[in-house]
């Protein structure tokens, strides 16, 4: 296949084509029509030399050459960003784009670290993508950001995890529940107590099933929710006992809505991670916002 002169709009729009596999939310991000997007990446399909991808159905495919350009574009895009982050860096401009995604449980946190970061470099851009963890591992997977925060890091991860803050894990229940004046509660005094946890995939979940089947404690999981805010309600409301980051319930635990049960092995302490991807070269503001990170003066 040779591609003589494909532009840097075709391949932009492309990468969003190929990212989203849909036509309409391709359309909607780039603020096109389905039909204006359909025309210009058929102008590039002509440029290529061969179709870029395949409809069955309602569901896209990208083709072999489709794929190809899809890498080459992200490359090529990638390349002329940390060019631009490079030259402002030179001219000490404190300008530039810095690509994060965070975990949801994170957005409890995270925004006002990005908050005092941005105060302090007031020139920079953040684009901010808040997901579950099998869409952040997909995103670190396809290279889409700079930095990726988030709690458990898998063993096999193709990226480089940076510790940076304390994550600690506690049981939650009711403000109003028998236990939560008692201290040095034994693992299995909680076994038939119903709980309420995140989704599976979720890294507190594994955390927390993984720490009371050790204890020979199997746990009784009335509710899987994908929300924080939704668990939290849900102890609240007396539907259950659940095991969540601290960082998340500040406001409920200080309104005295739920309570953290003093229970033997908690809090376990896990670690926020700022992740890259692996010989992955950091532009100059994600390099600038690690160290900020790292430095923890927030």
């Amino acid at each position: 296949m040779i591609i003589r002169h494909p532009t840097l709009h075709q391949l932009r729009i492309f990468t969003v084509l190929a990212r989203h596999l849909n036509m309409t939310r391709a359309a909607t991000e780039l603020h096109q029509t389905p039909s204006a997007l359909s025309i210009q990446i058929k102008q590039l399909s002509e440029t290529a030399g061969e179709p870029l991808y395949e409809q069955m159905g309602k569901k896209l495919y990208l083709t072999a050459a489709g794929e190809a350009v899809a890498r080459a574009g992200n490359d090529i895009l990638r390349r002329l960003d940390a060019l631009n982050q490079e030259l402002n860096a030179q001219r000490n401009l404190e300008s530039g784009t810095l690509n994060l995604s965070i975990i949801s449980t994170a957005e409890y946190f995270a925004p006002r670290l990005i908050g005092t970061f941005c105060k302090e470099h007031a020139g920079i851009e953040v684009h901010l993508e808040i997901a579950n963890r099998d869409s952040i591992l997909e995103r670190l997977k396809q290279n889409l950001d700079d930095i990726y925060i988030m709690g458990q890091v898998p063993d096999d991860i193709d990226g480089v995890a940076r510790p940076f803050m304390e994550n600690p894990l506690v049981v939650l229940a009711p403000g109003d529940h028998p236990l939560a004046e008692q201290s040095r509660i034994a693992p299995e005094r909680l076994k038939d107590e119903a709980f309420i946890l995140r989704e599976e995939g979720s890294g507190t979940r594994l955390t927390a099933q993984n720490f009371f089947q050790e204890q020979g404690v199997q746990l009784k999981v009335r509710m899987t929710m994908s929300s924080n805010e939704a668990v939290k309600q849900l102890v609240a409301g007396g539907l259950g006992l659940s095991v969540l980051s601290r960082n998340t319930i500040a406001a409920e635990a200080n309104a005295g809505n739920i309570a953290i049960l003093d229970v033997v092995g908690f809090p376990i302490l896990r670690q926020w991670h700022a992740v890259y991807r692996k010989n992955k070269r950091l532009t100059a503001v994600a390099q600038k916002f690690m160290d900020f990170l790292l430095e923890g003066n927030y």
